[in-house]
């Protein structure tokens, strides 16, 4: 055997291993990089199912700020026109009962009005109060009313009251008072009114 045969066979020998050992080593390195690229995929999945998951509830959440506030600006509107509704009853109200102080229907009620306020403020001894408009006919009725009923002692205010009609009542002493004016009815009202404008929109 030659020298040079030796020297080409141990080369040949020494490149094989190199050969062996590169190609181990690269198939080392691409078994790594599978495995890291099958780890980033499972992280990219779970970050991503995150995002989905965030994005809906926000999502959700912005639904229901749409719809709350759709909600609430209807309610808005739908309480501002029972509001105009019993503001404009309340003064179709105050317009008719504003002349109707002249009729006997509205000396019955006055009349009536005075004996319960005397009734309720409890003391024999009274003063009525009215508008100007209505003194003249308050002083009628509470004539007349004390000659029904003697033990009652009432006079009628000559300060007058800046209402629609009726009469307010106090005890002589002040301690105590029932208003029956016109105006305090239709407040009593009001509510009625409100509530039945509540079923009319909503209807009930």
């Amino acid at each position: 055997m030659s020298t040079s045969s030796a020297l080409e066979r141990a080369i040949t020998k020494v490149l094989s291993q190199k050969e062996s050992e590169l190609v181990s080593t690269i198939d080392s390195a691409y078994r790594d990089s599978i495995s890291n690229l099958e780890a980033s995929r499972g992280k990219l999945e779970s970050e991503r199912a995150r995002i989905i998951e965030a994005s809906k509830k926000q999502a959700e959440n912005l639904k229901r700020q749409i719809v709350g506030s759709s909600r609430l600006a209807t309610r808005n509107k739908e309480l501002l026109v029972i509001e105009n509704g019993v503001n404009e009853a309340f003064e179709k109200a105050r317009s008719q009962l504003a002349g109707s102080n002249k009729s006997d229907g509205y000396r019955a009620l006055v009349s009536k009005g005075i004996e319960d306020s005397a009734a309720a403020v409890g003391y024999n001894e009274i003063i009525v109060e009215c508008n100007k408009n209505d003194s003249d006919l308050i002083k009628k009725i509470v004539a007349d009313l004390q000659k029904k009923n003697p033990k009652l002692k009432a006079r009628v205010s000559d300060q007058y009251i800046d209402v629609l009609g009726g009469t307010r009542t106090k005890s002589a002493d002040g301690s105590m008072s029932f208003d029956n004016t016109l105006d305090s009815r239709i407040e009593l009202l009001k509510p009625l009114i409100r509530k039945n404008i509540a079923q009319m929109l909503r209807g009930e």
